[in-house]
């Protein structure tokens, strides 16, 4: 579905990728974990187009999109939900939701209706408080505002960096719950940044973990040792 072949990103003339290379097969829920600073929000920004790649590609559903620009890369079926949410704070809550479906054509757009019932389903809080100013929001309740506008135009990929982050353990849960059940659909696939660790390996099929922007170990998420990779998490 999504892969990811010796990349190399600059920032000026800092290297902050170098020779990058991961898979996340249809279907399936990979996580990246590291540091803070090693490279893996980066990865994510150059998987979306945001920032530009020196050297590798990036293949998504069979097509070379190392080129391709960030808005057709959404309209292509790319999903991303960056750390801190970066929600509209000062749209209303079905403000933000209808503006996930921009990357959509008009011919979409018109019959997303059932798509923002399915968002109110999975977080039934965002539809009582679809008037409120989304920037008055709880910390737990703006991740999943963030997560909803992403969800409601059916993305194939998904990119979620620290969902956890900073959020009430109640939220935590219903934000595991929720990538539980979408992994149980199979139509779609996750790329997971997160440092809590016991969250990450309760619901990834594969883990890769990152030091100073390369990939350094990975495997089947079941089959590693938490200690080893605590490792290389710590400070």
């Amino acid at each position: 579905m999504l892969s990811v072949n010796g990349l190399q990103v600059f920032y000026g003339q800092s290297r902050i990728l170098n020779d990058v290379s991961i898979e996340v097969p249809p279907g399936q829920i990979v996580c990246l974990m590291g540091r803070n600073g090693v490279g893996k929000t980066t990865l994510l920004k150059s998987i979306m187009g945001v920032l530009k790649a020196k050297k590798g590609n990036i293949v998504y559903d069979g097509v070379d999109i190392t080129t391709t620009a960030p808005h057709k890369r959404a309209h292509a079926g790319l999903g991303y939900v960056p750390q801190g949410r970066g929600i509209f704070p000062h749209l209303t809550v079905y403000e933000n939701i209808l503006m996930g479906l921009e990357a959509l054509d008009s011919k979409e757009q018109r019959n997303s209706q059932d798509s923002i019932e399915e968002v109110y389903a999975n977080f039934p809080v965002l539809k009582q408080m679809g008037k409120r100013v989304a920037g008055t929001l709880s910390g737990g309740q703006q991740q999943q505002l963030a997560i909803g506008r992403v969800l409601v135009r059916h993305p194939k990929v998904l990119l979620l960096d620290e969902p956890t982050e900073g959020i009430q353990p109640n939220i935590v849960q219903e934000i595991e719950t929720l990538i539980q059940s979408l992994q149980e659909r199979k139509n779609i696939a996750i790329l997971l940044i997160e440092q809590f660790l016991d969250f990450a390996l309760g619901i990834a099929d594969y883990c890769y973990v990152m030091e100073k922007g390369q990939i350094v170990s990975g495997g089947n998420a079941k089959e590693l040792d938490p200690e080893i990779i605590r490792e290389h998490l710590s400070v």
